[in-house]
Parts: structure tokens; C-alpha cells; sequence
């Protein structure tokens, strides 16, 4: 018999730490939560505590999930975590969690595709259960931690990057959940905006901390500002008709949520309504590879007509430029009790 990934769950995590705009304005002494709202969509961001860890967040975001499924940590058989701000360089985000949870029987690896890394790890674990019938419960989680790598001193990062964690759990079901996806990248700039002290390339020597500080993202050079207009439409209109779906018959659009003007633009772009995308930059700021996952828990829990059967496409773009899309029928998210399938 044929396998399909289903959404069987999702949860959320987001810091107890609120910093609005207006703290943004008094640390800058310009009008800077101005600019924010009218050109991005943020109102305030979460930033975790110091004794915090992505893999902490990322933990309670899992547990969230695997409450509403009906599950026990134990019952995961793979762990994927999409991050670029891990606890460790190595090893991987995902064994931390796999400890923190107590799911003994789960294999683990983390993704790092910068802000794409969720709907790639999705996109792997779908294909995982569809290929190999050891999984039929697989925990795709995205955790952010960027505040622990930001220059205060710098408000075009410290104002943008917010933390967080998103999790869902994929189970193996005999109808169609994942319906496929598309990956594109433009490597041509992977180094135009990362952190870039830390790894081979600028290893956290006396001499380059001294030269470069320590370890915090920077834009080096600037991405084209139409470059997410250009090509979230296109990437989605191909992941569509490699699934054979017309754009008409999409009830809901999630995004990276990296700018509210641009998913405007992009939804104009398709021809099609702001009411069928859904937003949380304005509460939470920008976080990265946990943002998507973020947004579609955001999703089901306000129940803004999100329903089982409907379609839901993810597009999402990052640093590197890595860009990736999938496209779903939405299944109906746990209810607390034990799932057996």
C-alpha cells in the first residue's frame, strides 16, 4: 500500500521577553518602530532568556504538538530540526532535543538552509514516510535563537530578528497529505547576509575576534529588493503544476515572514486575496527557519477557517539565497487522544 505523509499536529513557542518598537526608539533615539510598521509589519518581537537554548524552545514547541497528537515522545520515530542559530556548531540541534523529549527511538539531523531550512525539512520528512516504513511519526520542527547573535549596535538586524520555535508532526496515512515540493537556490550569494565568524571560514581565533568580533549576523552586501517578489510566485506556480493544483483551488498561502509588504505584493502577484494568507511578524518579528511553522500553528489554533482537506502551500527563502516550497492537504490536527495509526 501506497504512503502518505498527513499533518497530524502543531505546536508553537514563543519567549516570555516582549520588546516593542518604542523600546527599539529609545535605544536608537529615531523614530525606528516607525519605519517597521509602515515598511515591514512589526510591532514588537520575543527574545528568549539568557539561559535559554534553541533546542530548549524548540523542546517546548515539540511537546505542544505532541500533546495535541496524542502522543508520547517515545512514539517519534525521526527528528528534524531546521536552524541556522544551533546550540552547538555540532552536534546536531535535533539530538539535544531528542534527550530534552525522552524520544529514545527517534533518528535525528538537523537542516540548515538558512530561513528555508523548514520547508525543506518538511519536504524530507514527508518523503521519508512516503519511502520507508520505519517512520510513521516524524517530528519537523524550526527554532530560532538569532537574538543571541545580534549587534545591539546595528538596528537594521536588532530590529528585525525576533526568537521562537514551531513544531509539527507528519504521520504515515494511506491518502495524500504531501503533495510535493520545489526547491531553488542562487548561491551567488551565500555571502550576503549570515553569520560568518564561527565555522572553517572564520574560525573563532584570538586574532578574528579581535578583527571581527564575536560571532553575529550581518548584511554584507544587499539582496535585490524585488528578489521575493520575483521568485516566490514562480516557485510556486511550479510547485503547483508539478502537483497538478490550480492556483484557484489553494485556500491558504503561508510565507516566510520576513516583510508584510512583500507577501502583499506576491499575493497580488497571484491574483489572489490577502484573506487567504495569515500573518504573525507583527507580534513575534521575524523568525527565520521556526517562522512558517510559527505562522501555520498561529493558524489552526485561531481557526480562521483553516479546515481539513484544504490546501495549503508553504514558500519559503533564506540566506544562501535557498528558497523551497511544498504543497499539502490539510489534515485535521490532533485532538489529545492516543493516536494509533
Amino acid at each position: 500500500m501506497q504512503r502518505f505523509a498527513n499533518i497530524l499536529s502543531t505546536g508553537c513557542y514563543v519567549p516570555a521577553r516582549v520588546v516593542t518598537n518604542a523600546e527599539m526608539d529609545a535605544r536608537y533615539g529615531e523614530p525606528v518602530g516607525e519605519w517597521l510598521v509602515a515598511n515591514v509589519g512589526i510591532h514588537q518581537r520575543h527574545f528568549m532568556a539568557e539561559t535559554e537554548t534553541t533546542s530548549d524552545m524548540v523542546s517546548a514547541a515539540a511537546r505542544q504538538a505532541l500533546e495535541r497528537a496524542g502522543l508520547d515522545a517515545a512514539d517519534l520515530d525521526l527528528i528534524i530540526v531546521a536552524t541556522d542559530t544551533p546550540d552547538y556548531l555540532s552536534p546536531a540541534t535535533a539530538s539535544v532535543v531528542q534527550s530534552k523529549l525522552g524520544a529514545r527511538n527517534a533518528g535525528t539531523f538537523d537542516v540548515n538552509s538558512a530561513c528555508a531550512g523548514w520547508v525543506t525539512a518538511f519536504n524530507q520528512g514527508a518523503m521519508t514516510i512516503a519511502a520507508d516504513s520505519d517512520f510513521r511519526h516524524v517530528l519537523i520542527a524550526g527554532g530560532y535563537g538569532m537574538s543571541k547573535f545580534l549587534d545591539p549596535k546595528d538596528k537594521n538586524t536588532a530590529t528585525l530578528f525576533a526568537d521562537g520555535a514551531g513544531a509539527v508532526i507528519l504521520k504515515a496515512g494511506d491518502r495524500p497529505g504531501f503533495l510535493g515540493g520545489k526547491m531553488r537556490a542562487m548561491g551567488d550569494f551565500h555571502d550576503a547576509m549570515g553569520v560568518y565568524t564561527g565555522g572553517t571560514f572564520r574560525p573563532c581565533t584570538p586574532a578574528n575576534l579581535a578583527e571581527f568580533g564575536q560571532p553575529k549576523v550581518q548584511f554584507i552586501r544587499k539582496f535585490p529588493k524585488t528578489f521575493n517578489t520575483e521568485h516566490w510566485p514562480a516557485l510556486i506556480r511550479a510547485a503547483l503544476e508539478k502537483t497538478h493544483t490550480e492556483i484557484e483551488s489553494v485556500d491558504w498561502f503561508v510565507f516566510t515572514q520576513i516583510n508584510l509588504r512583500t507577501i502583499e505584493k506576491v499575493m497580488d502577484i497571484l491574483g489572489q486575496p490577502m484573506s487567504k494568507t495569515h500573518w504573525v511578524m507583527d507580534k513575534w518579528g521575524y523568525t527565520g527557519s521556526a517562522c512558517i511553522p510559527m505562522t501555520l500553528d498561529d493558524l489552526a489554533v485561531t481557526r480562521r477557517g483553516l479546515e481539513p482537506g484544504q490546501t495549503v502551500v508553504f514558500c519559503a527563502s533564506g540566506g544562501g539565497i535557498s528558497m523551497a516550497a511544498s504543497v499539502w492537504k490539510w489534515t485535521e490536527t490532533g485532538t489529545g487522544e492516543k493516536d494509533e495509526g
